[in-house]
Formats: C-alpha cells, structure tokens, sequence
C-alpha cells in the first residue's frame, strides 16, 4: 500500500535507492544503464561529489531567500556562468523551478517587452505541432502535444500552429534539403500575414524537437530563415532548449550550431542534472532593457524562485561540464552513438529513421518501413520497447503520436554526457534486443 498518487497506479515502480554515473539500483540490487538520464535531465550522471558538497556549503550559508528581498551569491554566480558559457549574445537570466515554468515566463517577457514599446494587440504566440513545452495550462497551450492538451481543452487558449520542420515525415518525395527548410520556415510567414504582424508576440520552437517526436533537428538554414522572417515582423524568437540545451547537443545551447541567435531561451533539465529542481530563462539585453527602462519590472514571480540550494547546483553541473571537458564527450561519444544506431537499426525492417545531434539521439518505429506505415497506437509498442528494456537493465524514454499526436512511436535515448564507448555499445546491443522482442510479441 502507497499514499504516493504516482503517474499510473495500475503499473508498479520499482524503487530507486542509489545511483552511481550512468547506473541506477534498486531496492532489488538490480541496476540499470540510465541511457536516457530519466527525461534528459541526468547529464552528468548520478552521484557526483562535488555537487554533493557544493548543495551542502550552500545549506550550511543559507538555503532560502525570497528573491523580492534578496539575490544571493549562488545565483549572481550561475548567471554570470550560463551568460559566459555561450557565445550567442544574451545577457540577462531569470530562474525558475522547472521547464513548464520557464516556458510560461519566457511567453510572459515577450509579451511584456511589446507592451513596454506599445504595441499591446500582439497577444498570440505561434509554435509548432509534434512540440512540447510543458505541462502547465499556458505552456500546453503553446504546445503541440495534442494527448497531453485533450482532457483540459477547454481550459487552454487557442493558439495558432504551423507544421513542424520534420523532413522524415513532412519533406514531399524529390524535395531537396535545401528547398525543404526554406518551405517549412516559409509557413512561418504565411502565418503571420494571415493572422496579422500587429497581432504576433513571438514564434517559439524546440532548437531540436524532443520527446513528442523524438529527436528531431531541423534542417540547415531552416532556422536563419526563421530568424529573417521573425525580424521582418518585430516578432520575438523564443527557442525552447529545456531538453537540448546546456551542453546536450555538443555545445552549451543548440542554436549555436545554427549560426542563430534567439530573443529568448529556456534551460532546465540539463541546468541542473536532476541534483536540484532549476530552470532558466535566457534574453537578449534589448529585451531586459526595454521593460527595466519602461514599467521598470517584470509582471511574474514564483516562490521558489532562483532558490539558493537550487543555483549552487546547477552552477556545481555546468562546473562539471566544463572542468571535465565533457562537451566534447558528448560530440566523441555522439558520433559513436548515431554510428552504432545506424549500423543496427539502420536497414531494420520496424525501424524508419535514426536521427538526433549530439547525445539526444531517436530510433521511429514503423510497421512497414517501405512506405513508413506505423504501428497502430493499440499495440503500445514503445511501452512494450520500455517494458523490455527494463527487464534487460536498460532504461529508455519512448514516445507516442509522433505523426500525429496518436500515431507513431520512436524511443529517445540521452545518456549522461560522462557515458564511455563500452556503455554506448552495451546501450544499443540491449537496446536491439528490445526491439525485436517488442515487435515480435
């Protein structure tokens, strides 16, 4: 008997009770490979002293302060780290608990700069389908993730969508990469004429689409044009980096290999590494210096709000990160990973595309790989792909509705950015034989 209301009470969890780099036990002795850091949060694996000890110098300081009465050294510190980390310009940093929170700040900021340079019809935020940007009722309704929006429809606004850019499933036959990227991004602008530039806030995406459609980076030049388009208008470009952000994808934020850079980013999983709940909200100094300067303060707050416990870890994570060079693990350990899907899943007869940058890498499942028929949503086979892999110590993160909200399944994996090659190769071998029992039954 549990009094914990868990996510489906009908599917008993095992108990986690340690973790140790790339491994999590449980309460059985069993352990299992963590090859998608539980939802790409675990980046630099489990179990790391120094941020162990950073959480305590911090508790032994203080451990709370209401930031409407102070800032604290712990998160002057962070900011000064994330604005440093990356050579896109942005200058200010605003903290919150988790990603849904950062997403609804960063939609919040973009709708206050507007109003601070008198423009207060724009109120519509564009996105895409196939996304995700949390599961608050604001970030739902800018998200495309059309499962997790049905049961609170009616408490969502409505707001304005365009095709993602997913050349697997959205580029027409013939179509060139090029041509592709200039099309998607094109959609963009059609839909801002058709709703009004004086009526757009801000064009928000995933720089690389995560769980909803699994691993899904644009194609090049896509999101240049995107910048062009969104500049034309006075629209703000607001990218979601919780899941591929900091360090991720091989550098600190995944715009950067882009060649863009955003109005706004949201940070969260790979902030922290699981060791404190944080996100972050990420502008440019316009973007800070035209609200400071106008009204004089954001309209937003939490209470747990650049939590002192929360901002010594995370700035303890991305210490890590950078003491250790394990960005360029992530690239080295990257390669190797898409290389060994590749080699495995690559002429699979149930497996359509391999995809991913960096350590945020995808496997789409189908039943008929020729013409990329998936499997129908009743056979659940990415929980199967889940369910079989647990059983083999493996842990992945699947997902359904990749086509359409309800069909399609792919399996993401994100293994710690300290993962070595021997665990990389044991990950897909273990993987392997997960699909094949979750097809084959």
């Amino acid at each position: 008997m549990t009094h914990v209301f868990h996510r489906s009470p009908s599917n008993p969890l095992p108990v986690a009770v340690s973790g140790s780099g790339a491994y999590v036990t449980d309460d059985s002795g069993k352990r299992y490979i963590d090859a998608c850091g539980g939802a790409a949060v675990s980046c630099i694996g489990h179990g790391d002293g120094r941020v162990r000890e950073a959480v305590q110098r911090q508790m032994a300081d203080i451990s709370y302060a209401h930031t409407s009465f102070f800032t604290s050294p712990a998160a002057e510190a962070l900011a000064d780290h994330l604005c440093e980390a990356t050579p896109v310009p942005l200058d200010k940093v605003y903290f919150v608990g988790s990603g849904s929170e950062a997403v609804e700040a960063a939609i919040k900021m973009a709708r206050q700069y507007h109003l601070e340079r008198g423009e207060p019809s724009r109120k519509l935020v564009i996105s895409r389908h196939q996304s995700y940007h949390g599961n608050t009722l604001g970030a739902l309704s800018v998200g495309g993730n059309p499962p997790r929006r049905k049961p609170y429809g009616p408490f969502l606004l409505d707001e304005p969508k365009i095709e993602p850019c997913f050349a697997y499933r959205y580029a027409r036959d013939g179509e060139s990469a090029q041509d592709y990227a200039a099309r998607a991004a094109n959609a963009l602008e059609e839909k801002i004429l058709e709703l009004g530039p004086e009526s757009v806030v801000a064009f928000l995406a995933e720089t690389v689409v995560g769980a909803t459609a699994g691993a899904v980076p644009a194609e090049a030049g896509y999101f240049r044009r995107i910048r062009e388009i969104c500049d034309r208008y006075g629209v703000l470009l607001i990218l979601d980096e919780v899941m591929c952000g900091a360090g991720r994808t091989g550098s600190f934020l995944a715009c950067e290999q882009e060649g863009v850079a955003p109005d706004i980013v949201t940070l969260a999983k790979g902030l922290g590494g699981g060791y404190q709940p944080i996100a972050a909200v990420m502008c440019k100094a316009e973007v800070y210096r035209t609200i400071v300067e106008g009204s004089g303060g954001f309209v937003h707050g939490h209470t747990y709000s650049a939590h002192p416990l929360a901002c010594a870890a995370a700035l303890a994570v991305q210490q890590v990160i950078r003491d250790d060079r394990l960005l360029d693990n992530v690239v080295a350990r990257g390669a190797q990973l898409c290389d060994r899907l590749a080699a495995r899943f690559g002429n699979h007869p149930h497996v359509g595309d391999v995809r991913g940058r960096g350590l945020l890498q995808a496997i789409e499942l189908v039943e008929h790989r020729d013409d990329k028929t998936p499997f129908s949503p009743e056979q659940r086979i990415g929980a199967r792909i889940k369910r079989e892999a647990m059983a083999l110590g493996l842990m992945v993160y699947p997902g359904a509705g990749t086509i359409d909200g309800v069909s399609g399944d792919h399996v993401l994996l994100a293994p710690p950015y300290t993962v070595d090659a021997e665990t990389i190769d044991l990950i897909v071998e273990r993987l392997g034989l997960a699909v094949d029992a979750a097809v084959a039954g």
